[in-house]
């Protein structure tokens, strides 16, 4: 007879009280002094460099690439291209789902869009491969390309299982006593890692080895096994230390082109795309335009929600933007209606961006919570409160722990929230109008399987690995943490070893799961090895391991809402002359479970929340409808939150675990910028009395709407 997988029941009394301790990261000495390595800063000795060699043109085909002038450079060693390249295989199902068609690099001449990879020229030094890379001489067949996004446009597409409704929306909407119906759109973002993404593939004794800036090694593995038909043995990932990644650094065409070179040369080939290869070939949030339709009693209570959430992608792969996903677990109402679709131009393929679906959606809701609010002259957070769902709203699951309310109570209390006058454009200084905003925010917390093993040193101390992930957000330190409570021991005599895929399957650094998937595997084999070692004397020289994989314990959860909750305040600062916003102050209250390290965690909300700045009022990728390629695709034309932006911004926690949560921890790493955009354009409101629907709030924007507000009437409130 076999027995039900048993989850971990709560730390055992020998607990040193590692977790809940604020403690600096393991490997911030390493990282200060420059001795941590990146991955394109790893010496190899016979190493080759790599430069990408992208297309100009937005759809079309290749017609010729001379590479004899290239070759004869100095220092160049090969030109590869559709013509010479290896046939990869890209009909498989990897970790993450279908084969991503993106990685078929150099497979045909075929162009999808400005940036598509043509060639990788691979030369002695990086600055030959450079230059060899700019005289390349690629010409290229055109034909008429599509770039341009906009609400409704022809061609938009609802994909499968993209729609979820309950009720009759229209029916609720025609009996409602007040319907808002809104439109907002959200331009297109990129993750601006500091590090840009570099990949170095070399052959070692018959196994593929590839030192990599990534957030899941095991993840990057597979792919590459596939793509090159080997077997997953023959080959090893490893990514020490990323310098930020944000959902941008999974397997991407440079690493392709890096084993395909490595390869054909059988010596080491590095890799590194530069600031605006990185904004061509990595991946972006796609733009949205979101409609949402709101009816309501007299009293707030919702009679029907209904978001319908329009994103853009690729010909070549579909990628969708979940906007509409966020509003289906937040508030309830008699009917439900949320729709995601797509538009494909010929652009680059979007993918994850921190918060994907939920930062831009939450920007659409909870903007159209604000001004249902308004209109019924009800306070913001009351109307919130008024439709608080007891369970599921479209689902009818339970929820696994959720103290939104407690968030709007102590956010408001500590933000002064019972002291505000409602009415907008009521409050000044000097040039300056003030105003608050608030918004609800929330973000799946999600488990996966992993794998780890602990092993019992001869010396006493303790080894941990597990193929995580550490892409800038602490969690090599938060999994020495939860490895020194489970066996007994202090952080000290604990050593975790992470980003090998030779360490075996594990979740990514994505989806705010990776701390909440490694942290069971880690108790459970760390509850194991105790096990086995209580039955010993002494612990032999190679040790003690034990090693456990979750995929079980996982598959045993209780179907349930799982969620992390928050509520986002925040005062905005509007200068009528010249249109500059200015964020005074920020506070966000979260639901977040059992916090490992208050230090790590404290750092990850905030940055989520100054993303959020930067998404309120600062960043805005544009294409050039004529060329199909960016418009200033670098830091200085790309612009984002800089220090004088960011004000001191007060991130806090409830602390309260599920008491049926096996772990109790969920994720931190993207509530963080989920409503904050949306707190800010409401504070702007406030400020101004003119609502602002389209991301960022440029001073511009600012001012034609100022110049509305004096009209006698000025449009701001939408009924229809």
């Amino acid at each position: 007879m076999t027995t039900a997988p048993t989850a971990p029941t709560p730390p055992a009394a020998t607990t040193t009280g590692a977790v809940g301790t604020a403690r600096s990261r393991v490997e911030g000495v390493e990282k200060v002094t420059g001795s941590a390595r990146y991955a394109s800063e790893l010496p190899f000795t016979d190493l080759a460099h790599g430069w990408m060699v992208l297309s100009t043109v937005a759809r079309g085909r290749v017609h010729a690439i001379d590479t004899e002038s290239a070759l004869a450079m100095p220092g160049v060693l090969t030109v590869v291209h559709h013509g010479n390249a290896p046939r990869v295989n890209t009909d498989y199902v990897g970790q993450l789902g279908p084969a991503d068609p993106t990685l078929g690099v150099f497979q045909s001449d075929r162009i999808p869009h400005v940036g598509w990879p043509v060639a990788l020229v691979v030369a002695e030094t990086s600055e030959q491969a450079r230059e060899a890379a700019e005289a390349l001489d690629v010409t290229y067949e055109t034909q008429p390309h599509d770039t341009a996004f906009h609400a409704d446009r022809p061609g938009t597409y609802t994909p499968e299982n993209a729609e979820v409704s309950k009720g009759d929306v229209e029916a609720e909407l025609a009996a409602s006593a007040v319907v808002v119906d809104a439109r907002y759109t959200t331009p297109e973002q990129h993750h601006s890692a500091m590090e840009p993404h570099a990949a170095t593939a070399r052959w070692d004794a018959g196994r593929l080895e590839l030192v990599d800036s990534n957030q899941g090694s095991m993840w990057v593995a597979d792919e590459l096994a596939k793509l090159f038909s080997l077997d997953l043995s023959a080959v090893r990932v490893r990514s020490e230390h990323v310098g930020g990644a944000f959902g941008s650094k999974g397997v991407r065409p440079h690493h392709v082109a890096a084993v395909m070179a490595a390869t054909e040369l059988q010596r080491p080939v590095r890799v590194a795309l530069t600031r605006r290869q990185v904004f061509a070939i990595t991946g972006y949030r796609s733009p949205t335009a979101q409609r949402v339709r709101l009816g309501a009693e007299p009293d707030g209570r919702l009679r029907a929600f209904e978001h319908v959430a329009q994103c853009s992608t690729s010909t070549v792969r579909e990628f969708i933007e979940n906007s509409a996903l966020y509003g289906r677990v937040l508030y309830e109402a008699d009917a439900h209606r949320t729709v995601n679709t797509v538009t494909r131009l010929d652009i680059p393929t979007p993918t994850f961006l921190r918060a994907p679906g939920e930062a831009p959606g939450s920007f659409a809701v909870e903007s159209a919570l604000d001004e249902l609010a308004e209109r019924l002259g009800i306070d913001p957070i009351a109307l919130r409160v008024r439709n608080e769902p007891d369970v599921g709203p479209v689902s009818g699951l339970p929820f696994a722990g959720r103290n939104l309310l407690a968030c709007y109570e102590e956010g408001a209390r500590r933000f002064g929230w019972a002291g505000r006058d409602p009415r907008p454009r009521t409050r000044r200084e000097g040039r300056w109008l003030l105003g608050t905003g608030v918004a609800a925010c929330a973000f799946p917390s999600g488990v996966a399987p992993s794998t780890a093993s602990v092993t019992a040193e001869a010396d006493g101390t303790y080894t941990v690995r597990i193929t995580a992930a550490d892409v800038g957000t602490g969690a090599r330190t938060a999994l020495t943490q939860i490895a020194a409570d489970e066996l007994g021991t202090t952080p000290e005599r604990v050593r975790v070893r992470i980003a090998d895929s030779d360490f075996g399957p594990a979740w990514v650094s994505g989806g705010s799961m990776g701390t909440r998937s490694w942290g069971w595997a880690v108790i459970a084999a760390s509850r194991e090895l105790r096990e086995r070692v209580a039955l010993l004397t002494d612990i032999p020289a190679e040790g003690v391991t034990a090693r456990v994989n979750t995929a079980d314990l996982v598959a045993s959860l209780a179907q349930k809402e799982r969620y992390s909750y928050g509520a986002q305040f925040a005062e905005a600062a509007v200068d009528v002359t010249t249109g500059e916003v200015r964020v005074r102050r920020l506070l966000g209250v979260f639901d977040a479970g059992r916090i490992v390290n208050p230090l790590t965690t404290r750092s990850q909300l905030v940055g989520g929340m100054t993303w959020g700045i930067s998404m309120a009022l600062h960043e805005e990728a544009v294409r050039d409808q004529e060329t199909g390629g960016h418009v200033g695709a670098d830091f200085a034309g790309y612009h984002f939150a800089a220090n004088a932006d960011v004000p001191v911004i007060e991130a806090d926690w409830l602390g309260e675990v599920d008491p049926d949560d096996p772990i109790g921890i969920k994720g931190v790493g993207e509530i963080g910028i989920v409503g904050t955009a949306a707190a800010i354009a409401n504070a702007v409101w406030h400020a101004t009395g003119v609502r602002h629907r389209d991301l960022p709030i440029r001073p511009d924007r600012v001012l034609l709407a100022e110049g509305d507000a004096q009209a006698p009437d000025r449009g701001d409130r939408t009924d229809a």
